[in-house]
């Protein structure tokens, strides 16, 4: 049985193998079917080779490999959602407002307007969230709806092709366009300077349009959250993150998986590698973000989390307003690996600014660290314990510690943490495993 068992698996494994290899080489092309033809014409020239001297009846045995192998890769070549981009519905409790911006960028915004009946500050407040092309969470609307209750007036839009904003072709998606975007958006709010919050890649985007002149006279106050790597020379830092998180220790996340049907376990698994361009042939960018499910994140949404929370992680999205762009996502990624250090144009910001940094961090420290090092107008630091990459998530009091953090600095009022680190104190910082 063995012995006739593995030589079939192997003439099964064979075409598969060789499909993969044309799916990589031919870069997709036409949804994969380049590679499925070119992949059945070896494999069938194969089987006639090798059944030419057996009789007729048992001619056709080496042919039953190829058909099995030929329905499995076709799989992949076959669409599962609409190709044509379909947005999340509108949120039922804020309006989803369309502003053409500058740039050509047409995105989805949000706006929170004050909501108490006492002192409401003066300067407008946006918030760009993390991704980088990916839709805003119902976690983070609560907490925007939060900072409109004590008297901000607060917007937020979805960075192009996250979320309900319009897509952009792929190559247009780089960390510069982002900051085009920003500086193009508060033009287009049109109310002077703002107070600006990012988060994770949110707070590369603002990170980057401090050390552009053009870009940081339009910001009054910055407040950089667990920020991702900055610049090339960041991107290729290694070292440690912060305190445990939950990765590895959470429950595996429930809902309907993508990555379990063939076409997209292929695609996102080859882009994942490096092997796939992202305006690769194989799925195109609408398909692409269509079949994404929070569930695909698996262990990514734990990170966000402290050990300690590993069991009662909330429920970050609904399935309904989730949305994230695989491909777009990783060429912003790729565009802030290839651009040159922005170190020396970092170092002559004025724009006063703070460095949020969560105690089980799942971010490499030495990315928070490089921007504290560069930029000398960031006044403080806050190291907020019990918290991870997600500072501001539901859970005990968190959104109330994050939101006092923020106000105190856009206030200009004493902040409610020490100032650590330091400066000074970043060699300790990062010896310790802080």
């Amino acid at each position: 049985m063995a012995g006739r068992l593995v030589p079939a698996l192997a003439a099964v494994a064979g075409p598969v193998v060789l499909f993969l290899a044309l799916i990589v080489l031919t870069d997709g092309a036409g949804s994969g079917l380049a590679a499925w033809w070119a992949t059945l014409g070896i494999a069938t020239a194969a089987a006639l080779w090798w059944g030419r001297r057996r009789t007729w009846p048992a001619r056709f045995v080496p042919f039953l490999p190829v058909v099995v192998a030929a329905a499995l890769t076709a799989s992949v070549c076959l669409p599962t959602v609409p190709t044509a981009r379909r947005y999340p519905t509108d949120l039922p409790f804020v309006a989803t407002q369309h502003w053409s911006l500058a740039t050509g960028s047409r995105v989805a915004v949000y706006h929170y307007p004050p909501a108490n009946d006492g002192a409401r500050h003066p300067v407008p407040f946006v918030y760009l969230n993390g991704g980088p092309v990916r839709g805003i969470s119902v976690l983070d609307h609560r907490f925007l709806q939060l900072l409109a209750r004590q008297g901000y007036d607060v917007y937020a839009y979805e960075q192009a092709g996250g979320g309900r904003s319009d897509l952009l072709p792929m190559d247009q998606y780089t960390i510069s366009r982002s900051v085009r975007d920003l500086a193009a958006f508060v033009d287009r709010l049109g109310k002077g300077r703002v107070d600006i919050l990012g988060f994770s890649s949110g707070g590369v985007v603002l990170t980057r349009a401090l050390a552009d002149p053009r870009v940081a006279a339009r910001l009054h106050r910055a407040v950089i959250a667990e920020p991702g790597p900055m610049d090339g020379p960041t991107a290729h830092i290694t070292g440690h993150t912060g305190r445990e998180s939950a990765r590895g220790l959470a429950p595996t996340m429930t809902g309907p998986r993508s990555t379990r049907i063939p076409r997209y376990a292929v695609a996102f698994g080859l882009l994942q590698l490096g092997l796939l361009a992202p305006d690769s042939g194989l799925i195109g960018q609408a398909e692409g973000d269509n079949a994404f499910t929070a569930a695909d994140l698996g262990s990514d949404t734990a990170s966000g989390y402290c050990a300690r929370d590993a069991h009662r992680i909330p429920v970050e999205d609904t399935e309904q307003n989730f949305s994230f762009s695989a491909a777009a996502s990783l060429r912003v990624q790729e565009t802030i690996k290839d651009s040159a250090s922005i170190a020396p144009r970092l170092r002559h910001s004025r724009t006063p600014a703070m460095l949020m940094v969560a105690e089980c961090s799942s971010q490499v420290r030495q990315w928070a660290t490089a921007i504290l090092a560069k930029d000398p107008a960031l006044q403080r630091t806050q190291y907020m314990p019990g918290v991870g990459h997600h500072m501001w998530n539901g859970l005990d009091d968190n959104n109330n510690r994050a939101a006092a953090t923020v106000t105190a600095f856009l206030e200009d009022r004493p902040a409610p943490r020490p100032n650590y680190p330091t400066r000074s104190e970043i060699p300790t910082f990062l010896r310790d495993h802080k």
